[in-house]
């Protein structure tokens, strides 16, 4: 016997609806064992801190432009960004639960230090031989400042962009302030290799909350009530 055409559609929803929990499960579970791996080989000195400081003395070679990059991680640069993505989408998005995307955003950007500054203490890492002698330098405020300014303004401003082209645009702008900001603290010797990994990881797991929380909130669907 024939199936409905409206159960056929229904199906692959359904198997969907059944998949949808294991990409959430992921998204957080694998960068949050990645994290746990690097900070217990930071800690116990393991093989991996052997293999950072060996990259890092390859890559370290303090310029202008690796200064320049670094500093794209400063909260002089990176939270204006974030700041005029929060108010675009305060100003451009309707209805009663407009605030919520503007305050989750504002309230992971506050996380940071929250999070960054106590692991530093437990941490102890001392940084490299390009910086005064130090300790508190894993893992990378820096690079967790850019990753979840630069990523939640991409986050928020996405959904809100009806051309393809001006996603991926969005999309490759974000990254590679990111990246670039990573690479410039590494090659000016602010931070070893791992420092910036780990800082990758945690907000990743920080990034992947808020876009979970934004979909089951406002949807990913373009915003179409702007003017």
């Amino acid at each position: 016997m024939p199936i409905p055409a409206h159960q056929q559609r229904a199906e692959p929803a359904a198997r969907s609806g059944r998949a949808g929990p294991g990409l959430p499960a992921l998204l957080l579970s694998l960068p949050a064992a990645l994290f746990a791996l690097i900070t217990w080989q930071v800690v116990s000195g393991g093989p991996l801190v052997g293999l950072d400081e060996d990259v890092s003395r390859a890559l370290v070679h303090p310029d202008r432009l690796s200064e320049v990059l670094a500093d794209l991680g400063n909260v002089q640069v990176a939270l204006p960004v974030l700041a005029a993505a929060l108010g675009c989408v305060a100003l451009r998005t309707r209805g009663g639960r407009r605030w919520l995307p503007v305050a989750a955003a504002t309230l992971l950007m506050a996380l940071v230090p929250a999070l960054i500054v106590p692991l530093k203490e437990l941490t102890d890492r001392p940084g490299t031989p390009a910086v005064p002698p130090g300790t508190g330098y894993y893992p990378s405020g820096h690079t967790a400042t850019a990753a979840v300014a630069y990523g939640s303004a991409a986050l928020l401003l996405l959904p809100r962009l009806v051309s393809p082209l001006a996603r991926r645009a969005l999309t490759g702008i974000c990254a590679a302030l990111v990246l670039g900001a990573s690479y410039g603290l590494v090659r000016r010797g602010y931070h070893w290799p791992l420092d910036v990994v780990a800082s990758w990881c945690l907000c990743a797991v920080l990034l992947s909350s808020l876009w979970l929380y934004l979909r089951s909130t406002t949807g990913t669907a373009p915003d179409r009530s702007r003017a």
